[in-house]
């Protein structure tokens, strides 16, 4: 037979070409390009190939060193005693570089909206929009990606973490490729989510009302069968609705065949009313074997895991299993008939809820035995499903006019739902009051925006650092060009993204004004309609002129949200905000010292990776001696410090240390600048 592989064929020819030119050509400097040529066509293809391009920060980055400068007069501080949020404005891939210095490994969850490259212009790729007409669009796109992706996976806690990244249909199948070549530990599951049920019309094409969710999850506690982790599940809200679960014994859905799992295929006999398990049979190993190969049991029936067909599948639990739930009251009997028997079991999650005593047991089945629980003893909790179709998470109509309302003008285009981010991010972090979360495709502040919601709402202190660039839409850029003002200018400058959407947007929903500092007349309610029963009342049948029940129902409103709604903004928000801008030092200055340039920013990193404001009171850092005259030296500061950062260049006497020690005082890592100061040999 042909061999059908044209690329293995093609590739075979290539190599069979370059053997050739090793017999006539063996000097050292073609042998060696010769094995690396073949060493790149015999490397496994599979994953995404596509033609990588450079970007002018990477030239940027390779020349000099990016450092943070506070700009303190954006800082927002309403609770001295909680820990610092950070906005970071520049290039996020100086911002990535940063953060590898004080959170590698550090971060729970990473949640991005990326440019979608949706070839209307709505990105740049350096300095230039990138739109259809552009051959290498895709390419840019993943370029752009992946050297950010490479550098947020060295963030993330590889035993507790998730990367969350929305895309529309331009671009999910690429990255898709590429999450997949770069995380082949993780766990990938994509959502489809509904984010604007009245569409989005696209020219000559099936019209738009939804967009992709990739959750890249690095978390052992996600596992592949999600009814062995109910308990995991109960964190978010929305779609499929959950409460106390029976889940039938026999397995019905994929990978059901009896192979899969022999140790699942055995009879169980129960007694003749179908009240009773009496026996439990050893499974049927060999395959060779059928029902018909086990004796009958006088006065019991066997009940097998065989489909109405007659195909032989098999039980959800083994024999063990089964026996240790029976004992537990976990074992329902169900719908008996001449030929047949439903067994059902109690989930997992419905199991723990019982032994956490969230869930009361009543009583027991006087038929069978098995649990009967209070209906009124627990809250019932929504599991998640891969297809959203929440109202609350309808972008247009809900969020963009909230927007709007804040800063009294159509700033930013598409923002995220808030109740989307929330209900995505605390799926992750409900039960992590110290999580760190992390958006460096920030726009419009809803990641952080639904952290700090969060926070309100349970009083917890999960941290969040958000990076925005500093573009602006290409139509204000052509109108500035025309005006003949340059990027740098400040009629430029003022409606960058960062200044124009993100930090007015904090301002303003910390504060709950919008930007003239009018108070909002808004709170975090949210109204769902649905059918409720009504009244149970008795009809007569036209037809048969007998008495029937009927359950009329009627249209009402539920708050999807009746925590968050008790909330008021002007009472309870309290965040604290920092806002750092990235800048640039050369690698290898001519006329000073790289150290005393780099010591100049070390309390914006310190910060940074502590959510701490270095204030000189309570957080002091000790960068040379005079410092430490002013601070520890001085009884009236030294009294206040909780924490002390230390230069490590400073030598101290015993005494001076041991001062320094009552103070919980660290030494600032080595790791912020030293390899930058090795290679200038300082």
């Amino acid at each position: 037979m042909s061999d059908t592989n044209l690329t293995k064929k093609n590739r075979k020819e290539m190599i069979d070409f370059l053997e050739k030119i090793k017999v006539n050509n063996n000097d050292d400097e073609t042998l060696r390009m010769v094995n690396k040529i073949e060493n790149a066509l015999t490397e496994k293809k599979f994953w995404l190939v596509f033609e990588e391009h450079r970007e002018e920060v990477d030239d940027l980055l390779q020349a000099n060193i990016p450092l943070l400068c506070e700009d303190a007069k954006r800082r927002i501080c309403k609770d001295e005693n909680l820990p610092w949020n950070f906005i970071i404005e520049w290039d996020n891939l100086q911002a990535l570089y940063l953060l590898l210095k004080t959170h590698r490994w550090k971060i729970n969850v990473i949640y991005i909206d990326p440019p979608y490259n949706t070839w209307a212009r709505d990105w740049k790729y350096n300095n230039d929009y990138v739109d259809a007409n552009d051959w290498y669009r895709h390419s840019k796109w993943l370029s752009m990606m992946k050297v950010r992706l490479e550098l947020a996976k060295q963030l993330l806690n590889p035993e507790n973490s998730v990367l969350i990244c929305t895309i529309d249909e331009k671009e999910y199948l690429h990255l898709w490729c590429l999450l997949e070549e770069m995380f082949p530990e993780a766990s990938i599951q994509m959502v489809s989510s509904c984010i604007n049920p009245k569409w989005v019309a696209r020219d000559k094409q099936f019209y738009r009302t939804d967009e992709y969710l990739f959750f890249v999850c690095l978390w052992d506690a996600w596992p592949a069968n999600l009814n062995l982790a109910e308990e995991w599940l109960d964190r978010i809200t929305w779609n499929k609705w959950e409460k106390f679960r029976w889940c039938d014994l026999r397995r019905t859905w994929s990978d059901h065949e009896r192979g899969r799992s022999p140790w699942c295929f055995y009879p169980i006999y129960v007694n003749e009313e179908g009240t009773k398990i009496e026996k439990i049979w050893e499974p049927l190993m060999d395959q060779s074997l059928h029902p018909n190969d086990v004796p009958e049991i006088p006065k019991l029936r066997a009940i097998w895991p065989i489909w109405p067909t007659g195909e032989e599948c098999r039980w959800q639990l083994g024999p063990k299993m089964l026996k240790q739930y029976l004992d537990n009251h976990y074992i329902r009997l169900w719908s008996f008939t001449k030929n047949s028997m439903s067994i059902w079991y109690v989930s997992t999650w419905s199991q723990k809820k019982i032994e956490d005593w969230l869930i009361k047991v009543k009583w027991y089945s006087e038929k069978d035995g098995s649990v009967i629980i209070d209906d009124d003893s627990y809250d019932a909790t929504y599991i998640p499903s891969t297809q959203r179709n929440v109202s609350s998470h309808n972008a247009t109509e809900y969020w963009s006019k909230l927007i709007n309302k804040i800063l009294w003008e159509a700033r930013f285009s598409y923002p995220k739902s808030l109740y989307a981010v929330y209900d995505t991010i605390r799926f992750f972090v409900a039960d992590n009051p110290d999580a760190v979360i992390l958006d460096f495709f920030a726009g419009s502040w809803t990641t952080m925006h639904a952290v700090n919601l969060m926070n309100a709402e349970d009083w917890w202190k999960r941290k969040c650092i958000m990076v925005t660039n500093n573009e602006i839409w290409e139509k204000e850029e052509k109108r500035l060009t025309a005006l003949w003002y340059k990027k740098w200018d400040d009629e430029w400058e003022k409606i960058w993204i960062a200044k124009y959407v993100t930090r007015p947007r904090i301002e303003c929903s910390v504060n709950w004004v919008d930007i003239h500092w009018k108070k909002l007349d808004w709170d975090y309610w949210f109204e769902s309609e649905t059918y409720i029963l009504d009244e149970e009342v008795d009809l007569v049948s036209k037809e048969t002129k007998k008495s029937i029940n009927r359950k009329p129902y009627k249209k009402t409103k539920i708050q999807m949200y009746p925590d968050l709604a008790k909330l008021k903004m002007s009472d309870w928000f309290k965040t604290n905000v920092k806002y750092f801008k990235c800048d640039w030092t050369p690698r290898k200055p001519d006329d000073y010292y790289l150290s005393n340039v780099l010591l100049l920013h070390i309390k914006e990193m310190i910060e940074l990776e502590n959510a701490v404001e270095i204030d000189g009171i309570k957080n002091v850092a000790i960068l040379n001696r005079d410092d430490y005259k002013k601070f520890i030296d001085n009884d009236s500061i030294y009294e206040k410090i909780e924490n002390i950062w230390v230069n490590q260049n400073i030598i101290f006497d015993v005494n001076e240390l041991e001062k320094m020690k009552k103070k919980n005082f660290k030494y600032i890592p080595v790791e912020y600048f030293w390899q930058e100061l090795k290679d200038v040999a300082e």
